[in-house]
Formats: C-alpha cells, structure tokens, sequence
C-alpha cells in the first residue's frame, strides 16, 4: 500500500491579487480583465462591427457590375459612397443620442437592424436613383453601429488594457471585410454580373441574427449606467458644444477637433476602400479571382495591423499611434498609386504595409473618443464626432471619382493621402488620454 500524502486541494475563496494580475498580463489578459458579462459586451459589439463591414463592403465589390448595369460614370459610382457616409453621419449622431438616453445595447439593436433592412433593400432596387436612396438610408444604422458599440466594451474596460480591448473589437472590420471578398469570389464566379450584385446585397440579411443574441445575452456595463441615468443633462448636443467658461472647461474644443481628426482618418480611409476594388479590375486587368487574391492580402495586413494598434496605442499613448500611423499610410498609398504597369508582384506585396497601415491608424479610436468625453454624453459626443468624421471624409471617395476621369484612378488615389495629413495636424488640438478612467 503506498505512504505518500494525497495531494492537497487548492484552498477556496478568491485567487491572490498576485496571480490575478498575472493573468491580466498575458496575452489575452485584456479580455479576462473584461469578466463574463463584458467578454458578451465585447462579443456583441465584435459581431455588429464585422457585419457592418460585411454590409459596407457588398457595394464596392460590386461597383463595377453596378455600372455596367446602369450605364453610370466614375462620378456617379463615388456618390454611392459620399451618400452612405453623409447620411452615416446623421444615424450615427442619432444613435449616440439615444445610446445616452436608453442604454448602449438597446441603440446597438436599432443600429444593427436597420442597417441589414436596407442592405437586402439593396438588392431589390430596380434604377439608380432608388439603389442610391436605400443606399443612403442603409447609413443610418452603418453611421451608429460602431460608436455605440465602441462605448459599450469601453465601459467594461479599465484603463490599463482599453487601447488593445477596443482595437481587437475595430480588427472585426476586417473579419467582415475578408468574408465579404470570399463571397464576392463566390457569387461573382457562379453567377452573372447582373444578377450577382444583387445576391450580394440579399446576403446583407445575416445581422438579423445577432440582433436576437443581443437582446437575450448582453447589457449595458451597471456603473456607467448608474453614472448616465443619474445626469440629468445626459444625450444633449449643447452639452458637446459649450465652451469653457469662468475657469470650467467645457467640450467646443474638443469637439472641433476629434472631428477634424476623424475626417483625415476616414477621408483618407474611405478612398482606399472604396477605389482599390476598381483600381485592380480596370487599370491593373485583375479577374474576378485575381482581385480577390489581392484584396486578401490588403485585408491581413488590415487585421494584424488592427490588433498591433491596439497594442501600440496603450504602450505609446494615443495621440502617439495616430501620428505614427498617419505618416506611414500616406507614404503607403503614394508608393501603392505609383507602381508601375507589369509589377503585379509589388502591387500584391505592397498591399500588406497599406492594410496594416491604413487599419493601425483607427484602433486607438475607440478609447480615444471614449476618454475624451464623460459618462453622460459619450454615446453624443463619439457618435457626432466619429460620424460627422465619415460625412466630410465622404466627400474623398467622390472628388476620386471624378478626378479618376482624367487622373485614372491609381492617380486619383493619391488624394487620399492628404486626410492623413489633416489627421496629423487636428491632434495639435487635443490632449493625450492615456491611463484615463472612464467617468
């Protein structure tokens, strides 16, 4: 019979502070530190993102084959975009109102259903002018989704992991962005282009699901929602405009420039998008295939360059990773316009720097815009910002279009560079927010 003393069981209760901080540290500490109900808050807030990546990206994909089909001009595809966006900003200011007033996930739903409504709406559109109304009303969940997702995970959030937690949500952009292309390959090698496009809009109807998971699964963090509900000036636009007076600081300041910076940011952004899809096909002569072989390398270097922000931006601080990545994205895209006929190989190569450049630069957006505002008018404040950033940036992809005409479109791209300087410039105006708890 052995003599050796069974072994001891580890003694209840809670776990030393001592090893709870050494699980916090790992690689995945930024989402243990979350807990149970914020790790849902994150799942929800990361699947409402990726599908409205998804939904976005059903048009550029099928910017060609639209047209074709209705027989319309560089100028007149960009207006799809310009139109989206500038509406985007109205829904997305909308929904930080209500995201204030109601509750983070219940805006999340609104957002979310009314963005796969009119996608599949899409699909349905029987002339331009209607394909461009639904288009546009498609915007009004497209604008709020993410900043009111954003909010919602940044509540949950401490201020050591907010930077990685909240650019591991924004990498979901390229998760619905990379599913988006493997469907695009699929329905554009199976079906005809007339038909094609439109089942591509009728796929848009996938978010209807996680709508039903949200409502049963995920709430709102309890002392964010305690601190909003106790403000009575809470989801008030005059809040995010009043200027500093008799020595209170106010958030005129703020706002101005957060909102210059996220139209460098997207106007920069939005151009890529929207035109390198169609700079492939009509000036590089890729097929259907060959452009999504493309495109997946531009979208890994987006995900990877998503994650790595996040990181860099709780290590350097915020305003840090904006600069840097500001600076190497408009070096990005005037090397990406500028490659020469024939060097496909440098085309294919160069869009991983350009993916992860271009995507680096937003995952410290999330906690920024979160830090700059408080508690009672977050959702206002980052939705207005974030958004009115889209509608101004919105007007990049068009003046493309229409430069494209006698620039080409790898000519015209190179406009695109000019928001990231303007990116630059607007933090001149705006503090570093690193290491501050949401109040």
């Amino acid at each position: 019979m052995s003599t050796t003393p069974p072994p001891r069981s580890a003694p209840a209760g809670p776990r030393p502070a001592g090893d709870e901080r050494s699980a916090e540290d790992g690689a995945f500490g930024w989402l243990h530190a979350l807990g149970p109900r914020g790790r849902r808050a994150f799942a929800g807030a990361f699947g409402g993102y990726a599908l409205d990546s998804y939904d976005y990206f059903t048009l550029p994909l099928s910017m060609v084959a639209l047209a074709a089909y209705f027989g319309l001009d560089s100028g007149q595809t960009g207006l799809f975009t310009t139109v989206t966006l500038v509406v985007s900003a109205v829904g997305g200011a909308a929904a930080g109102v209500v995201a204030d007033r109601v509750g983070r996930v219940r805006a999340l739903m609104i957002t979310v259903i009314t963005y796969a409504v009119f996608t599949v709406a899409c699909g349905f559109a029987p002339t331009y002018e209607t394909l461009l109304v639904f288009r546009a009303l498609q915007g009004l969940g497209f604008g709020g989704e993410w900043a009111v997702g954003a909010i919602l995970v940044a509540e949950y959030t401490s201020a050591r992991h907010r930077g990685r937690t909240l650019g591991a949500v924004q990498s979901s952009w390229a998760i619905g962005w990379g599913l988006a292309a493997i469907v695009y390959t699929l329905v554009f090698s199976f079906a005809g282009d007339d038909l094609a496009w439109r089942v591509m809009f009728w796929t848009g109807a996938l978010p209807a699901l996680l709508v039903v998971w949200l409502r049963r699964r995920v709430h709102d963090a309890p002392t964010a929602t305690a601190a909003r509900e106790q403000d009575p000036g809470r989801g008030s636009f005059a809040a995010i405009f009043r200027p500093g007076r008799d020595g209170a600081p106010g958030l005129l300041r703020t706002t101005v420039f957060a909102s210059l910076l996220s139209t460098g940011v997207q106007g920069g952004y939005y151009t890529l998008a929207t035109w390198v899809p169609t700079y492939l096909k009509s000036e590089r002569g890729l097929s259907v295939v060959g452009t999504g072989g493309y495109l997946a390398f531009l979208i890994s270097g987006a995900f990877l360059g998503y994650l790595t922000g996040g990181h860099l931006t709780d290590r350097l601080g915020r305003r840090a990773n904006i600069w840097l990545f500001a600076l190497l994205s408009a070096l990005c895209i005037l090397a990406y316009a500028n490659i020469p006929q024939g060097a496909n190989t440098l085309l294919l190569v160069l869009g991983f720097p350009l993916g992860f450049c271009m995507s680096a630069i937003f995952s410290g957006f999330g906690s920024y815009l979160s830090e700059l505002y408080p508690t009672a008018v977050r959702g206002t404040g980052q939705g207005f910002t974030y958004n009115t950033g889209r509608a101004v940036g919105a007007v990049f992809p068009t003046l493309v279009g229409f430069l494209a005409d006698g620039w080409g479109v790898g000519g015209a791209l190179v406009f695109g560079a000019i928001g990231y300087g303007l990116a630059a410039l607007a933090l001149l105006g705006l503090p570093e927010t690193r290491g501050r708890e949401l109040t």
